[in-house]
């Protein structure tokens, strides 16, 4: 009933008349106090939201040095963008780290998922925390230490394969293996976020499915791949798009183990680096503006083709 009176109540206020309008506003006026208490998350959202949205719009059509005057230089700085070779370099390099990272990280992060969510396993509420404080720690600190394991001449892991009779590798001069040494940290740092997401789904997934095909002789390995598995297929397809955009917009693990130069022959160089370079490196804010934008299309259509495959999933 209250739902029904609702929709009345707004159908009749998209119908007012002037004066109802009037008394509209009035009535707005006399609840001035509780608009005044909710008022600062809008003000913060135009000041640091929206504005800096639409400010980089405007600014992707101008060539503007940070000083000065803008100068008005059209759709020129978005028919540059297709030829740069480097924003395309930038784009191979980020889409090579997320294949890298999300494969192993996602397939780990279920696996544990579902070991935490097994009823024998003792002191849950501790491997919970431990897994989940890699994602709360400081990036610049993991990315410190990941560049002492993976150094070139004093790395740890280095020193391990020597001790074994293996030949050291140069991990941060190599074009590939740099790739893997950034995304080694990526996997670290959300392997235990999305475990945590994953344990939230399996607790909703019925433990009679589990005990059934416990009964007919399946064994965790079974069970894992026929039950779990396709009954998380919804929230696996979130997890991949939610490591998608963050993929997409990795910035300070390159940049603080590479530098801005994004290491050996710009193998490193992520979109968001390259972004930042042309800002407050070669103080072309007008372009990295337009790199910004480029940027928001790439996530837009990978958040369409997830949109998509969740369309196909549900009509199955």
């Amino acid at each position: 009933m209250n739902n029904v009176a609702n929709t009345k109540k707004v159908a009749s206020v998209q119908q007012l008349t002037p004066s109802e309008k009037g008394s509209l506003w009035r009535e707005i006026y006399k609840n001035r106090t509780l608009y005044l208490f909710i008022s600062p998350f809008y003000l913060l959202f135009l000041i640091f939201g929206l504005f800096p949205i639409l400010f980089s719009l405007y600014l992707s059509f101008h060539k503007w040095g940070g000083l000065g005057a803008m100068e008005f230089v059209g759709f020129k700085q978005f028919t540059y963008l297709l030829t740069d070779t480097v924003f395309w370099q930038s784009v191979g390099n980020t889409f090579a780290i997320w294949f890298l990272s999300t494969v192993p990280m996602l397939f780990g992060a279920l696996v544990i998922a579902f070991l935490l969510n097994t009823p024998f396993l003792k002191f849950k509420g501790f491997y919970r925390t431990a897994f989940f404080v890699t994602n709360v720690t400081s990036i610049v600190a993991v990315t410190i230490i990941f560049k002492s394991i993976f150094g070139d001449n004093y790395g740890l892991l280095n020193y391990v394969l020597t001790t074994i009779g293996l030949e050291p590798l140069e991990w941060l001069s190599s074009e590939f293996l740099i790739k893997i040494v950034i995304a080694s940290m990526v996997v670290w740092r959300w392997t235990g976020y999305n475990a945590i997401i994953y344990l939230a789904g399996l607790q909703g997934i019925p433990n009679s499915l589990y005990e059934a095909a416990k009964m007919d002789g399946a064994n965790l390995m079974q069970m894992f791949f026929h039950i779990t598995i396709p009954l998380l297929r919804p929230i696996i397809l979130f997890t991949v798009l939610m490591t998608t955009i963050g993929s997409m917009q990795l910035f300070t693990e390159p940049q603080v183990l590479l530098g801005n130069s994004g290491g050996v022959g710009g193998s490193g160089l992520t979109i968001t680096l390259y972004m930042y370079n042309q800002a407050f490196g070669d103080s072309q804010y007008g372009y990295a503006a337009v790199v910004s934008w480029a940027l928001f299309v790439i996530i837009a259509l990978f958040s369409l083709l997830n949109w998509k495959i969740v369309q196909k999933t549900g009509a199955k």
